[in-house]
């Protein structure tokens, strides 16, 4: 009998669970909604590197579901498209169109395929052909563009390898590609789900303390490592502009190739086994070797062994050669660094890595040290022969260094160019402008000492794109350019030409759709408007936006975005319903937390992530409201993560109330991924909101137990942190209506479907007013035309229910 009790428990609440759910076909949102989501996408463009020729890429707003749909093979941390050989999901472009000289007449390309997919393209060295690939039912096909005649033609069948991104490198002189291939003798996919296992797969510890975090779609078989060598095994052939082809090496597992700028030598770099069933394939064992560019071997690099067991914390690394590159400024020397600290950040050494250089026919022995770095080492940009930058980071103090070096003389000690904080947005110097050198390589816009910069130019009052220049022995700066606009966003683009001040700029407005357009420094003459992109979204025009500041509790300046209803009246000031979204953010310190980096003048571009479209509907938004997460000296951002962020939304929301425009009883908030974690917070730890919306969130820090976002610490090490985050562990206390929506694909790391299906199971078993909604096919972020309508749909429905009609 007691058997008996417990099996119509069981059932009883079986039954209970079945008359929850809801079997729905795709919906659709309110027609307000859907105006603006089924427009057509102006085009995006790349340009050749003296901005002279413009090349307007068409895509499709957005997949179908039988596109999302295709079969999909989800192996080391990557997702292919077995049918094609290439990754899955890929945006396609359907139409290239092409303007010379900047301003002349836009023109069709002649010869490309009826039914274009192109996915991966590649300027040429010299400027004067574009490579791309183009996916066809069985794979991908290589074409190429001439840029002076606009004919394209195919040079390759459906063979190439695009399983692990771009597959094909232009040689230096522009004549040919070193493509990447399948072998002539291909397996086939292993078909898993049916495959009969011939034994357990089996892990061991040998004691070794490797901390990594919660990668999705690892190794988990024998069956698995198969279909891993099949996709990523390929050959290497040269192939002409004309079609020809030769066979450069023999079946690898080829991953990366960088010719030297010379063309004389190549470095290829090859996945080694054994696979890691603990990382993905990037992180996999990896040889690099330099042969010449006949394929002949000159020099073995570097074998180092799978990143599996790296010391703890976003700073660690191998104490391999890494960054192995070229030498932009010299025919072939080749560049790497090692550690000096072993990789592990607990090491306390004055610094902390070294670059080294070696020329050919780069022996061993003779390496010769360039620097050291008193960080972890993030780049160079060289220059000339006695003149390069050099870039270093340190994560835990958001510190990062700018060093100017002589690499002739590498006795002479860097100097420190800039010493500052990363996240200190006002007092950032710009970035260095390039131009190309005698081998087409991208080195340091010089005269003679003298630099240029490009700054994004936000200030307490304000943003104001500026052009600088600086003399790189004096550190003298001096300012060409500032943008006045206080009514616009001119963001700069390029240095057309130095000398004649001529610069290439992006101006936009909130209903302006951003163009590009020809400036001259000191002329008092408009700007030559250089593309006509029209704006898609005309219905927002009438809208009211603001960028709003207001101090939290503690006086820390936060901003966000306002929007209001078109003819909205600010003097009588009806009391509208709200939806806030936002994303945290940890800083170190208070100062760059509370700056401002929102510019009004943007242009308001709504996308399906977007809470504008709701303004349509009669309510207020508070889009991009800032929410930091600060812990200053030995304190770390989430040891009072709760707190700040209820008072982050305590003063967003005091601040619209205080302006009169809201019922502050009706409130939603919603978030994606770490804003779904926020959100999931808020409702649980505060009363200040009707309702949510939690998007492919991760609700249960114990799940990601070796770091989350930016938090370094393991749950062992930081508990009562990881405990009081995880909105899980108090799903008994979470008593406001939440529309958790999850992808059934997701494959970011953190956030598998999981966390939403335990986190709702949850709240269902306390009673919570729950919805939960599951997009098949979908990954983290949404692409099928259908998912993403009725995401809107469900939305729009949760917000008219719990926040509109709120009583």
């Amino acid at each position: 009998m007691k058997h008996l009790f417990l099996t119509c428990i069981a059932l009883s609440l079986l039954s209970t669970v079945a008359i929850a759910q809801q079997s729905l076909e795709y919906q659709k949102p309110s027609q307000e909604i859907l105006e603006l989501v089924d427009v057509e996408r102006a085009p995006f463009v790349t340009m050749d590197s003296k901005k002279q020729t413009l090349v307007y890429f068409y895509t499709s707003m957005y997949k179908s579901i039988e596109a999302v749909s295709e079969t999909e093979l989800k192996i080391a941390g990557q997702r292919i498209n077995p049918k094609i050989n290439a990754r899955s999901k890929i945006s396609y472009i359907t139409k290239i169109q092409v303007q010379k000289n900047r301003t002349g007449a836009i023109q069709d390309v002649k010869g490309l395929p009826a039914n274009l997919q192109l996915a991966h393209y590649s300027w040429s060295p010299n400027d004067c052909f574009m490579a791309f690939g183009n996916v066809v039912s069985n794979g991908v096909e290589l074409w190429v563009l001439n840029m002076e005649t606009l004919e394209a033609k195919k040079i390759s069948d459906a063979v190439l390898n695009a399983n692990l991104g771009t597959p094909f490198s232009w040689y230096p002189n522009s004549e040919a590609l070193l493509v990447r291939t399948l072998p002539a003798n291909k397996k086939g996919f292993i078909d898993i789900t049916s495959a009969v296992p011939n034994g357990p797969s089996v892990l061991v510890s040998d004691g070794t303390v490797g901390q990594n975090r919660t990668y999705p779609d690892l190794l988990k078989s024998k069956d698995d490592e198969e279909n891993f060598r099949t996709m990523a095994r390929s050959e290497l052939y040269r192939i002409d502009l004309n079609g020809s082809k030769s066979l450069w090496k023999q079946a690898g597992l080829h991953k990366g190739i960088s010719f030297s700028p010379d063309g004389e030598y190549v470095i290829l770099s090859t996945i080694e086994e054994p696979f890691s069933y603990l990382v993905p394939w990037s992180s996999f064992a990896e040889k690099t070797v330099v042969y010449d560019k006949t394929g002949k071997l000159i020099q073995e690099i570097d074998n180092r062994p799978a990143s599996d067991n790296l010391p703890k914390g976003f700073m660690s690394t191998h104490k391999y050669k890494r960054a192995v590159s070229w030498r932009d400024d010299k025919p072939a020397t080749l560049i790497y660094v090692l550690a000096l600290d072993g990789g592990d950040p607990e090491n306390k050494v004055d610094y902390r890595d070294e670059v080294f250089s070696m020329e050919a026919p780069f022996k061993p022995g003779t390496e010769k040290s360039l620097l050291k770095t008193q960080q972890r080492f993030s780049g160079i940009e060289w220059g000339k022969e006695d003149l390069a930058i050099a870039y270093d980071y340190w994560y835990n103090t958001r510190n990062m260094k700018t060093y100017v070096f002589n690499p002739s003389n590498p006795s002479a000690a860097p100097v420190i160019l800039w010493d500052r904080n990363y996240q200190d947005r006002y007092t950032e110097p710009g970035d260095f402008q390039s131009t190309k050198n005698q081998f087409n390589r991208d080195v340091l816009l010089l005269d003679g000492y003298t630099a240029y910069l490009i700054g994004d130019g936000f200030t307490p009052e304000g943003q104001f794109p500026f052009v600088d220049q600086i003399n790189l022995k004096t550190k003298a700066k001096k300012t060409l350019y500032r943008s006045k606009y206080t009514d616009k966003l001119e963001s700069i683009s390029a240095i057309l030409d130095v000398k004649k001040g001529e610069l290439l700029v992006n101006i936009q407005a909130p209903t302006q759709y951003p163009n590009y357009y020809l400036r001259k420094i000191g002329s008092k003459a408009e700007p030559v408007q250089v593309t006509q992109f029209k704006n898609p979204f005309a219905k927002l025009a009438g809208i009211s936006k603001e960028v709003i500041t207001y101090k939290r509790e503690d006086g820390l300046e936060l901003t966000a975005t306002l929007y209001l209803p078109a003819g909205y009246d600010k003097a009588k000031k009806e009391k509208l319903p709200m939806v806030m979204w936002a994303y945290p953010q940890e800083f170190k310190d208070k100062s760059s937390a509370g700056q401002n980096t929102t510019n009004p003048n943007e242009f308001i571009y709504p996308y399906y992530g977007s809470p504008i479209y709701w303004v349509m509907k009669g309510y207020a938004i508070l889009d991009d409201a800032a929410f930091p997460i600060v812990g200053e000296g030995d304190e770390e951002p989430n040891d009072t993560f709760i707190e700040q962020l209820v008072s982050n939304a305590k003063a967003a929301i005091d601040a619209v109330d205080k302006l009169g425009y809201i019922d502050r009883t009706r409130v939603a908030v919603g978030g994606h991924s770490y804003g779904a974690f926020m959100t999931a917070n808020l409702l649980t730890h505060s009363d200040l909101f009707a309702a949510g919306i939690a998007r492919s969130g991760a609700y249960n820090r114990t799940l990601t137990p070796f770091g989350f976002q930016g938090e370094e610490r393991n749950y062992w090490e930081a508990k009562e942190v990881y405990d009081k985050m995880s909105p899980f562990n108090y799903a008994d206390k979470m008593k406001t209506p939440m529309l958790l929506i999850h992808g059934a694909d997701d494959n970011n790391s953190g956030t598998f479907p999981i966390q939403s299906e335990r986190y709702f199971q949850a709240l269902k078993g306390f009673g919570a007013p729950v919805r939960y909604v599951v997009l098949p096919k979908e990954s983290h972020g949404y692409e099928a035309k259908e998912s993403i309508l009725h995401l809107l749909w469900e939305q729009d429905q949760w917000l008219e229910q719990h926040v509109k009609q709120k009583k």
